[in-house]
């Protein structure tokens, strides 16, 4: 009889829809232009995003570890945003603001591991810059295609590890407070506020393992680009100064950004590694012309 009312529970549960309270505040004097802006920024992330990421994969020479760890970052972002701001869009626009329990679990898992494996991949884009100053005569075996490919397949696994860790236990949390959402996405803070036990222990627990997965790639980009740096110190040569900016500074300031992870980082990474980068620009300008050919002789 238990059992039964266990598998009624779980029943009700996953039947049950969340309501998501959204971004804008009821009393926005403008909601239908903040969504605007929300949306135009959308489309430029896809559109960045998108063209990245067909320069990589069109370009012969920019099929290099460097540009191959970009695209996959232009990915994430491009999945990112799907995740999280297609779901809020979708929803000013119809007027409909809820979310089954299962949804939302869908959402949250593929949220965390997508933050998850883009800190970790940051990482991997640091140590790239690491081998190519510091070994270069290995570079050419030490990231060949099987070395990036495994370092971005570990990437996804430790991110997904994020997301199967914390989405179970949050989901099994009994939810009777409420079911408002004060967010526009399932985020786990978020939910933790609904529920109606005691969430103390696993929310410290749940801080802690972010710490944890944030610290690691924090500690793996420092200790790259200061070896990195220090090194050029040494050399007393404003030219290769200049070379170990441009090698780090786009990467640098991804870093810094992605405090705003949700919305704004998926815009700017393009437009970081690619507008500041002349093999990039070079490519798109060739494409470009190539596409405006083929148009003239159809004409």
């Amino acid at each position: 009889m238990n059992s039964l009312f266990h598998l009624v529970d779980n029943y009700n549960f996953l039947t049950t829809d969340f309501i998501l309270l959204g971004l804008f505040p009821c009393q926005s004097k403008y909601p239908f232009l903040l969504c605007m802006v929300i949306f135009v920024v959308f489309l430029m992330t896809l559109f960045g995003n998108t063209i990245l990421i067909l320069l990589v994969y069109s370009q012969a020479h920019l099929r290099t570890p460097m540009y191959f760890f970009i695209s996959q970052l232009s990915l994430m972002d491009v999945m990112h945003v799907s995740v999280t701001v297609s779901k809020m869009l979708m929803d000013q626009v119809m007027g409909v603001n809820k979310i089954s329990a299962l949804e939302c679990g869908m959402q949250m898992f593929l949220y965390l591991s997508l933050v998850g494996s883009e800190y970790f991949l940051l990482a991997a884009m640091a140590y790239d810059p690491y081998v190519a100053i510091f070994h270069p005569l290995h570079y050419p075996i030490l990231m060949n295609h099987k070395v990036c490919l495994l370092l971005m397949s570990g990437c996804w696994f430790l991110g997904s590890v994020d997301g199967f860790m914390l989405t179970p236990v949050t989901m099994t949390f009994p939810f009777s407070r409420s079911w408002e959402i004060h967010h526009f996405f399932c985020e786990v803070p978020a939910l933790m506020k609904l529920s109606c036990s005691d969430t103390s222990l696993y929310e410290m627990l749940m801080y802690l393992c972010c710490v944890l997965m944030l610290l690691i790639p924090v500690i793996v980009i420092s200790s790259s680009y200061t070896f990195i740096l220090l090194t050029i110190h040494r050399m007393n040569s404003a030219e290769g100064w200049n070379k170990a900016l441009n090698t780090c500074s786009s990467h640098m300031m991804d870093m810094v950004v992605s405090v705003f992870y949700t919305i704004i980082t998926p815009v700017l990474n393009p437009l970081i590694y690619s507008i500041r980068n002349k093999v990039v620009t070079g490519a798109l300008k060739k494409m470009l012309s190539v596409g405006s050919e083929i148009y003239n002789e159809n004409i």
